[in-house]
């Protein structure tokens, strides 16, 4: 046989943007061989690809699979709908370096990911300690995608600093701290790491028992402890990704000034999310803006990160993310015994404080706040089953913060309810997935397994993008917007793969566009072996995605995940930063360090 896979008679896209076009597209050793209108000669594998799209392989460059990729390293649950190339290790959070205890703490209550499951996997798992052992740790798993990390800043300075004083407010790290810091950056950019990951939102909180409900050890930091690190991550041309105060929004504006390219090398600066909240219906155009004048007027390089799809969120009881935003929501996410909860939420000091924090308009907010736009979905009661808050407060004519409180109470966590937080407009959303400064992704998968689930981002823009194709309103050519989900991310962010060329590692989506129908969009629940038969919610379609090859290899068929995935290697890999210019250990540590620690 000539070729191991060949793929007949689809529409070709080449991940850049061109004209797409009816042909074939031939694959050999792992590699793309030929790609022509029509191509002759036998092969192992042969598709007929007539009525479908042929793309490169999609990419979701903001996971946190850091947890699952140890439990479950076929990541099926993106692979499935095309994504072949994942990063990992964004929001200051990554499992490289430092203690499971340590970065259980950190990792679980942040991403939703229970800690009796995450803890005892890292007891089990890590036997790594440094960037090199982690980068080869991972290429040494039989991995689904293709992965590629940021180095988290929260690890690095709770192994520097040590835990305690990481997380102390006032304490600065010392320069012996400092320097180990910008050591084991360097190091990492020198294994391939992306660069650099932050967190500043204080709402996401440490897990566990010794420093239970205290902001993550990113959020201590002074910007110049930031900066100083960014020097680094300028001088190498690598990636900056951060998560601002999305609460105040003001220090926005210290990630756009780090990004500035007037008299110094620009940086390539990533950030969470450009979305079009219900909470503030104008925030997204004003932060667009801005985007806009920094990457243009003042040569930054900015780029906003966003799902293309409705944002919507599901909460079991208080437990739920975006109540951590105010202290009454944070205090009963510390109790993590439900019977101690309970006794809050019916302890009148504690109802009032919750009142006026959710009533007061003047605080700062992402979350809307309001429980006219809350669904229940499941609760013991059946007949609560499709109301909202609202509506029962109005049937026990009480404020409809203590009907909440008082069903909170009663059902616990076993009463789960359903809200929207944003991006529920077509136009906004139209306008968002075109701006030019934006990324799409954010899907942060791996993580709030029971609250969300954008695994399948790519189907649901592509279905945004051809719906309006055929409702005769187009505003992306399908061209376009297949080179958002994989050359245009793949450029910017440099990694080696998301084109069809020849010489590219064959990692190909064959996807049927019919198949790009409301099904993509519909809520389903799966259990999860690997952690311990929790239940996520996805959303799933099998009709929309016919073949994905991996590095040449057939990964999924009709929509069904291969069995060896995430059991045989020669799929997936680690994939660094601009690999085909990338020579491993290559130059003198001595060399690319800092002058202090040189």
């Amino acid at each position: 046989m000539k070729y191991d896979v060949l793929i007949k008679n689809g529409r070709i896209f080449d991940g850049e943007g061109n004209e797409s076009f009816i042909g074939d597209v031939a694959v050999l050793d792992g590699k793309i061989a030929e790609i022509s209108k029509s191509i002759s000669g036998g092969a192992k594998e042969i598709y007929d690809a007539k009525g479908l799209w042929v793309t490169p392989g999609f990419i979701d460059f903001h996971t946190h699979y850091d947890a699952e990729v140890e439990a479950s390293p076929g990541l099926k649950e993106s692979v499935m709908h095309g994504v072949t190339t994942i990063t990992m290790g964004s929001c200051s959070l990554s499992l490289c370096i430092g203690t499971p205890e340590d970065l259980a703490d950190m990792f679980s209550r942040v991403e939703a990911i229970p800690r009796e499951q995450v803890l005892p996997l890292l007891q089990k798992n890590k036997t790594w300690n440094s960037m090199k052992e982690y980068a080869d740790h991972l290429n040494s798993l039989p991995l689904g995608p293709n992965v590629s990390t940021f180095l988290g800043h929260s690890a690095i300075r709770a192994y520097s600093m040590g835990l305690e004083r990481s997380l102390s407010y006032g304490v600065k790290p010392t320069e012996q701290e400092m320097v180990q810091m910008e050591k084991l950056l360097q190091e990492a950019i020198d294994c391939g790491y992306l660069g650099l990951s932050i967190n500043t939102l204080t709402w996401d909180k440490m897990d566990g028992s010794r420093f239970r409900s205290k902001p993550l050890p990113s959020t201590f930091a002074k910007w110049s402890e930031i900066s100083r690190l960014n020097q680094i991550v300028r001088r190498e041309d690598r990636i900056f990704q951060g998560v601002p105060n999305v609460s105040t929004k003001y220090n926005v504006l210290l990630f756009f000034k780090e990004s500035l390219g007037i008299f110094r090398k620009k940086l390539k600066t990533t950030i969470i999310s450009l979305m079009d909240p219900r909470s503030n219906r104008s925030i997204y155009k004003l932060v667009a803006f801005l985007t806009r004048i920094v990457n243009t007027i003042l040569k930054g390089d900015v780029r906003l990160q966003a799902v293309p799809a409705v944002f919507d969120l599901y909460a079991d009881g208080v437990d739920v993310v975006v109540f951590e935003e105010f202290g009454a929501g944070t205090a009963a996410i510390h109790l993590a015994d439900l019977a101690e909860r309970r006794k809050l939420l019916l302890d009148k000091g504690y109802r009032k404080w919750f009142r006026r924090q959710w009533t007061n308009w003047f605080l700062p907010r992402v979350f809307h706040r309001d429980f006219n736009e809350s669904k229940i979905v499941e609760c013991p009661d059946q007949k609560l089953v499709g109301r909202s808050f609202s509506e029962l407060a109005k049937e026990r004519k009480q404020h409809v913060v203590e009907t909440f409180l008082d069903l909170c109470a009663e059902y616990g966590n076993d009463i789960r309810w359903y809200t929207v937080i944003g991006n529920d407009r077509k136009g906004p959303l139209k306008y968002i997935v075109s701006h030019p400064d934006v990324l799409i992704g954010f899907s942060d998968a791996g993580a709030h397994l029971r609250g969300m689930a954008h695994y399948n981002f790519p189907l649901r823009f592509l279905k945004l993008v051809r719906d309006a194709e055929l409702e005769g309103k187009p505003f992306l050519s399908a061209e376009k917007a297949v080179w958002r989900v994989t050359g245009e991310i793949a450029d910017w962010f440099g990694l080696d793969t998301g084109k069809l060329k020849i010489g590219a590692q064959a990692d190909i989506v064959l996807l049927n566009p019919n198949g790009l129908n409301e099904k993509v969009e519909t809520i389903q629940e799966t259990p999860m072996p690997e952690f311990g038969g929790m239940v996520r919610l996805v959303r799933r379609n099998e009709e929309a995605i016919r073949a994905v090859l991996i590095n040449g290899k057939v990964a999924v068929e009709n929509g069904a995940v291969l069995p060896e995935i995430g059991k045989e290697t020669g799929f997936g890999r680690f994939m660094a930063y601009k690999e085909k210019d990338y020579l491993y250990n290559s130059r003198k540590e001595s060399k690319r360090l800092p002058a202090s620690v040189a």
